[in-house]
């Protein structure tokens, strides 16, 4: 019934800060986005040709007149110590080495495990406002 994951939303305390994050060194593009009324971004996959979709991560911004909260409805605002019942996102990866130097120049901190009944290698991190995201490199990606 499920094909894929259409997208994920994140309150961005910061949405200048949470935008450079996500394209800098996750590597994702800013692209079309409705005039919902109140700002935010939406990002799609580098290699996602197909910009009639929705994108894959959408930054939602604060708003004053509380068209946000009219739209989407009022959640308190987040401490930064959880994600709630959020755990984390994932998404598949390749080109580890390249992904490890734009991290590490962006002074993003990361943790990587190895799963080997998986053949993979998962990167732990976070964004701004504290969601974990997961990275899966395969084994046939560049692992060095």
């Amino acid at each position: 019934m499920i094909r894929r994951l259409a997208h994920y939303s994140v309150r961005a305390t910061d949405l200048e800060i949470s935008a450079a994050f996500y394209t800098q060194a996750l590597g994702l593009s800013v692209g079309p986005r409705p005039a919902f009324g109140f700002p935010g971004v939406w990002l799609y996959l580098a290699r996602d040709e197909a910009r009639d979709e929705q994108g894959c991560v959408h930054l939602i911004g604060g708003g004053s007149d509380g068209a946000r909260d009219d739209y989407l409805g009022h959640r308190p605002e987040s401490d930064g110590a959880a994600t709630g019942a959020l755990d984390h996102i994932a998404f598949f990866a390749d080109d580890w080495p390249a992904c490890r130097d734009r991290l590490q120049a962006l002074e993003v901190r990361f943790t990587e495990r190895f799963v080997l009944g998986l053949g993979i290698r998962q990167v732990f991190l976070a964004d701004p406002d504290g969601v974990t995201i997961e990275l899966n490199f395969p084994k046939g990606a560049t692992w060095v």
